[in-house]
């Protein structure tokens, strides 16, 4: 015990070089595949395989193991209408006034508008929450520590395990997004942070055609 804290063994077989080459390699090229995708099927996706993905996201590391974050589910229609209905009425004013025609001209390429009846079709909608802070059992504050940091890591493999069960995703911001804090009735030291839709692809879904940029453009080795 230090501090407090219980210490455990941590234990994890080894893999060698030559195993980790092409394992690393198949990792890449299956991660590859993933895209966001606005075309979804209504095609049911059972509760359980949600928890299983949330579960998997709050693995994440996070800032002083606070894990500040809530992943709302919601596939109940009433709902998910009423978020698409405030959805689109602040993606219309987006286009409309906010947007700067730089950004219009962007997005032209991936054929999108004001228009998100996804917000509807898929059977799942996974709104994640960051905690700003949190509050204990006598309504004290609990204080919170990179909360964009973890929260956006636990996005990260919220993303990948949707990938790995063979659903499809979209990271869907419709800035502002405090809507989603009243039609969830969820507490204000929560900050909606992505809206993303899960389920299978439509039968006719298509995604654009688009280049990933090459290992000498993202990283740079100092060996």
């Amino acid at each position: 015990m230090k501090n407090g804290q219980v210490f455990i063994p941590f234990r994890q077989p080894k893999i060698e070089t030559e195993e980790m080459i092409p394992l690393t390699e198949n990792h890449f090229l299956w991660s590859d595949q993933r895209r966001s995708i606005r075309d979804f099927s209504d095609d049911r996706v059972p509760r359980e395989v949600i928890e299983n993905i949330i579960k998997t996201a709050s693995t994440a590391p996070s800032g002083a193991h606070k894990q500040p974050w809530t992943f709302c589910a919601v596939s109940n229609a009433s709902l998910k209408n009423k978020i698409r209905v405030a959805a689109e009425e602040e993606e219309k004013e987006n286009y409309a006034s906010r947007m700067s025609e730089t950004w219009k001209q962007d997005l032209q390429a991936f054929d999108t508008n004001w228009q998100k009846p996804f917000l509807e079709i898929a059977p799942w909608l996974i709104i994640v929450f960051k905690k700003i802070y949190d509050v204990d059992k006598n309504n004290q504050k609990i204080q919170h520590y990179y909360v964009s940091e973890s929260v956006g890591l636990a996005c990260g493999f919220l993303l990948q395990a949707i990938h790995q069960a063979g659903l499809i995703a979209l990271t869907h911001t419709p800035s502002p997004m405090n809507f989603l804090i009243k039609i969830l009735q969820r507490p204000p030291y929560e900050k909606p942070f992505l809206l993303i839709p899960v389920g299978y692809p439509a039968d006719n879904a298509m995604v654009p055609k688009l280049e990933r940029k090459g290992l000498n453009e993202i990283a740079v080795f100092y060996d």
